[in-house]
């Protein structure tokens, strides 16, 4: 099976190659970085194309006026290159779009996965913005799609409640972890490796926007009391591009606590280990996250979480085994859970022992195996409704 990934807007790709077996895969996102190779292998039968479709460096608010550039890039792409799929798996709303024209072009199954949806962010948290653009796509990419593909039943009650989504077209199949790269490391080794000397580190790793909560965690930073051996590190972000981060500094600065917090911007993918290894405690204080995966990463590597009792995190992190699930979106209660895991060398020691068992049962490995398969349903049904027409 030759199936197209289509992942307009991402960086950093990774994908488990050698789990599906005889599944070839070819994975459609647009040019990044000018020094971004055309092709990019992943491993056995995988993988990354990168298209020119605008400016490498466009905003998150410019990249939807370059989508149908990258569309007609691919299909130049896979024309010259005489390419044909059996089906098209698009991520995110960008992506979704351009999989409902290909579906159409190339007569084959296409698959949606959102991750995030504009009426659930709307919903979570006062104050955010969407376009109408953004919506009427992600309502008429779920009627459109053969089969929808989130990672929670959380998840699907919001696509079958606020989109009116048909129930028997979303499927779903939890995210994993890829517990070769994110495992348990000598801690003092990973902090040599990043520059630390503190003896107490609190990360956060993730996009910096105001629904992520960053704020939620700064603030809450001071009243961990005495902050002269304490270090928060801030995995995220491009310094000089993003309004959020700028915000988020000027924050640190006006609560004095800005020789405490280091913004490191975004890191590579191969890099993150060492953060998560590096801190004592990691800490996501989203108003929403539809799965959570950077908090699944820190827990393979056997680092205790302070998590916003939301969306896919409430489904595997056990509150007070793994981690803690906070359900106020106030600094005092994020501070209290920090507090008490950084007092407690043993306390972190246990939940951390738990935090990398309960990730042990999410591998990319099952993952993989079960998208698998169901791909494979999928394309048997097509057939079938092909031969019974």
């Amino acid at each position: 099976m030759n199936t197209v990934i289509l992942n307009y807007a991402a960086r950093g790709i990774r994908v488990e190659p050698d789990r599906l077996l005889e599944i070839e895969v070819d994975v459609y996102t647009r040019v990044h970085d000018i020094a971004d190779p055309q092709i990019e292998h992943l491993g056995h039968n995988a993988r990354v194309i990168h298209i020119p479709a605008g400016p490498a460096e466009a905003s998150k608010q410019q990249v939807p006026d370059h989508l149908g550039t990258f569309q007609d890039g691919l299909m130049e792409f896979q024309q010259t290159h005489g390419l044909t799929y059996d089906l098209i798996h698009s991520h995110y709303w960008l992506s979704g779009r351009v999989g409902m024209v290909l579906s159409r072009e190339w007569g084959v199954p296409h698959v949606a996965t959102f991750h995030t949806l504009a009426r659930t962010k709307l919903r979570a948290r006062a104050g955010e913005n969407e376009t109408e653009l953004r919506l009427a796509v992600e309502k008429r990419v779920m009627d459109s799609a053969d089969a929808v593909v989130v990672s929670t039943a959380l998840e699907k009650e919001d696509l079958v409640q606020l989109y009116q989504a048909r129930p028997h077209n979303v499927h779903v199949i939890p995210a994993g972890v890829d517990l070769e790269m994110f495992r348990p490391m000598d801690q003092t080794r990973a902090r040599q490796a990043l520059g630390l000397s503190e003896t107490r580190v609190i990360l956060y790793v993730g996009r910096l926007e105001p629904l992520k909560g960053v704020d939620l965690l700064i603030n809450a930073v001071p009243l961990l009391g005495d902050l002269g051996d304490t270090r928060l590190m801030v995995v995220g972000g491009q310094p000089g591009k993003d309004k959020e981060l700028r915000r988020l500094k000027v924050l640190t600065s006006r609560l004095g606590i800005q020789k405490r917090v280091t913004f490191t911007g975004a890191v590579k993918q191969a890099e993150l280990p060492n953060y998560y290894n590096a801190a004592d405690v990691f800490v996501l204080p989203s108003y929403y996250e539809s799965f959570g995966l950077v908090a699944l990463e820190a827990m393979a590597c056997g680092t205790p979480v302070v998590v916003s009792r939301v969306g896919g995190l409430k489904t595997f992190v056990r509150d007070g085994e793994t981690g803690y699930l906070i359900p106020w979106r106030t600094p005092e209660p994020f501070a209290q859970r920090m507090d008490v895991l950084l007092a407690n060398p043993a306390l972190r020691k246990t939940m951390g022992k738990a935090a990398r068992a309960k990730a042990q049962e999410m591998s990319w490995s099952v993952v993989a195996d079960r998208m698998s398969d169901y791909y494979s349903c999928l394309m048997g049904e097509m057939l079938e409704s092909v031969a019974g027409a």
